[in-house]
């Protein structure tokens, strides 16, 4: 029999957890999607109220194109900085 020691794990901590990955992809995928939604409702707005808000339309779809965790919000942050500047 071999003594465990405190800092060790056992077998079952170290095996892989796919329930919780499919969880975590879930969560993503719903974030995503939650995104794309969000960033799809200012692109209907009209350009009267984007340039009230400040975040030009070609901002917006280069934030629709860019990866979902890529900084999409620094994109759309530096616009409306760089439009409350002009």
């Amino acid at each position: 029999m071999a003594i465990s020691l405190s800092g060790e794990r056992s077998l079952t901590a170290a095996l892989p957890r796919p329930f919780a990955a499919l969880a975590r992809w879930i969560a993503k995928a719903n974030a995503a999607r939650a995104r794309r939604n969000a960033l799809t409702a200012l692109l209907a707005l009209d350009s009267s109220r984007l340039d009230d808000l400040g975040i030009p339309r070609a901002d917006i779809t280069a934030a629709l194109a860019s990866r979902p965790y890529a900084g999409t919000e620094h994109v759309l942050n530096a616009a409306r900085a760089r439009n409350a500047r002009l």
